[in-house]
């Protein structure tokens, strides 16, 4: 079974430009995601997908592996599909090009054991208990059946408790596992209204009758969304790197 990772990286974010190469602790913030991703044990190849010269150069420049993409992808999704076509694969995972304190383990974690297990995406999540997360926009938040399989994804707290306080919302996270039916039926459908409106891209598997499934892992990762994710990841890392020594 052959399963390779792709780190999309765009530099020309609405709400920060060129995170992808934002420095964190002396280094660009794709190089962080990169070396995590390295740890993953089940990945065999790993590969940043740029549409940016910029990015490109800096990933030569550290020894990381890069692919050139059109510039016209809209979604990181459809990112994901044109490496698809070059490269060959059972499984292609992805993992957010602003997640610079993904843990390789829950990569590891949502990878199938074995070939077509999967028949189009599978997700991870965690628990929310902040707050401040449960109600920010930037959080994609999910109904899931007992099983994993995805029943909708919103911006907005769901479900509303009007009955119940004794629960915690599930927090989508940045890694992701597509086949390679699954990106072809993806790129292949238009937008959907309920995509548009929420501006999610995975309900376009939902409002074509795809069932999508996520799994829960242990996460404490932040997705680096605007200048204050920034800075409170810098924090983190500072930290992170005292305690190691280095």
């Amino acid at each position: 079974m052959k399963v390779i990772t792709v780190i999309p990286a765009r530099y020309s974010s609405t709400r920060l430009p060129g995170k992808p190469l934002a420095d964190i602790c002396g280094k660009p913030m794709i190089y962080w995601v990169y070396n995590n991703v390295k740890k993953s044990k089940k990945t065999n190849e790993i590969y940043v997908a740029t549409d940016d010269n910029r990015i490109k150069k800096v990933c030569d420049e550290y020894g990381m592996n890069c692919i050139m993409t059109s510039s016209e992808h809209a979604e990181h999704i459809s990112r994901i599909w044109e490496v698809s076509n070059s490269i060959k694969a059972d499984y292609y995972i992805c993992v957010n090009g602003d997640e610079p304190l993904i843990d390789y383990k829950n990569i590891d974690r949502i990878i199938p054991k074995k070939t077509n297990e999967v028949e189009y995406f599978r997700g991870a999540f965690r628990k929310l208990t902040d707050p401040s997360e449960t109600i920010d926009s930037a959080n994609i938040k999910l109904v899931l059946a007992d099983d994993g399989r995805c029943i909708y994804m919103s911006r907005t707290p769901i479900p509303y408790p009007k009955n119940n306080l004794l629960f915690n919302y599930n927090k989508y996270v940045g890694i992701e596992c597509f086949t390679k039916k699954g990106l072809d039926m993806f790129h292949n459908t238009s937008m959907g209204l309920i995509e548009k409106t929420e501006d999610i891209d995975h309900i376009r598997f939902l409002e074509n009758n795809k069932s999508i499934y996520f799994k829960e892992v242990k996460s404490s990762s932040i997705s680096v969304d605007t200048k204050k994710d920034l800075e409170k990841v810098r924090l983190i890392m500072k930290e992170k790197l005292k305690k190691e020594g280095i």
